[in-house]
């Protein structure tokens, strides 16, 4: 692959997908969510029964289905209930209020352990009902994930990856299976570690901090991720983060800067 701008398939799902996810939770302006959509980042987060759908991609959402292209978005909508009947309740609230009729996956977060009987049945009985098409998980459980990856319960796994934060490599990476076909589809969050990466003074001495959008081609450049979500509040933020695009996977030299600053911020933070 010589950029990021051609999409990947997300696992046994087999939704065409760019790589850069689109997260709602900072907010974007509906134009910029657009343009992102325009330019390939299809794959959008939305909705917890916390926080509430956000208006900013709804908005963008109900604008893309009134231009045909519902086909092309993959929404997964996100609920933390942890209640079959609160989590269908806001789906259903959620979806109607962008004028869909269903979400692409549903994903059951944050599970620091499998999930209860009831609630992967409940979701699978939602699915039945057409109201999402597959199931996924997220969790800061790295174990659990790689417990999972091979189950064939979910069909996405959200996990948590970055330059600092690299224990997918052992934990969850090697428990997937080497065709993409029969494996789940791997999502990952947190690529700034929290913003962490990005501050100058989180630095070794003398190191220039890297941009969010290097802290995306780190993730990326690892083949086992299809997806990085990534975070924008404003037009200009989701521009800089869009300029990945056109970039590919990152050189030994330019990996190896990202981990020994990955290192020095994880060994900062735990002292």
């Amino acid at each position: 692959m010589t950029n990021f701008h051609e999409p990947v398939v997300l696992g046994r799902t087999g939704l065409k997908v760019g790589r850069l996810g689109i997260a709602s939770g900072y907010k974007a302006p509906t134009a910029a969510v657009e343009e992102a959509f325009e330019r390939g980042c299809n794959y959008f987060t939305w909705g917890t029964v916390i926080k509430g759908y956000v208006p900013q991609m709804r908005e963008a959402i109900r604008n893309i289905v009134a231009k045909g292209q519902r086909d092309r978005l993959v929404l997964a909508a996100f609920t933390y209930a942890h209640s079959n009947y609160f989590t269908e309740l806001m789906l259903k609230r959620g979806l109607k209020s962008a004028g869909l009729d269903h979400a692409d996956v549903l994903i059951l977060g944050y599970f620091s352990k499998k999930p209860p009987r009831r609630l992967i049945d409940g979701a699978l009985r939602m699915k039945d009902q057409g109201l999402v098409r597959f199931i996924g998980i997220s969790s800061h459980k790295r174990r659990l994930l790689g417990e999972l990856a091979g189950t064939g319960e979910f069909d996405v796994l959200h996990l948590r990856y970055n330059a600092a934060h690299r224990g997918a490599e052992i934990e969850i990476f090697p428990y997937l299976n080497e065709e993409r076909e029969k494996r789940p589809g791997t999502v990952s969050f947190t690529a700034t570690r929290w913003g962490q990466l990005l501050k100058p003074g989180k630095m070794p001495a003398g190191e220039k901090p890297p941009t969010a959008a290097d802290c995306y081609r780190f993730v990326l450049s690892n083949p086992a991720v299809d997806v990085c979500m990534s975070g924008a509040k404003t037009t200009d933020e989701m521009r800089e983060n869009l300029a990945l695009l056109e970039t590919g996977p990152m050189t030994g030299a330019e990996t190896e800067r990202l981990r020994r600053i990955g290192d020095f911020v994880h060994r900062r933070k735990r002292a």
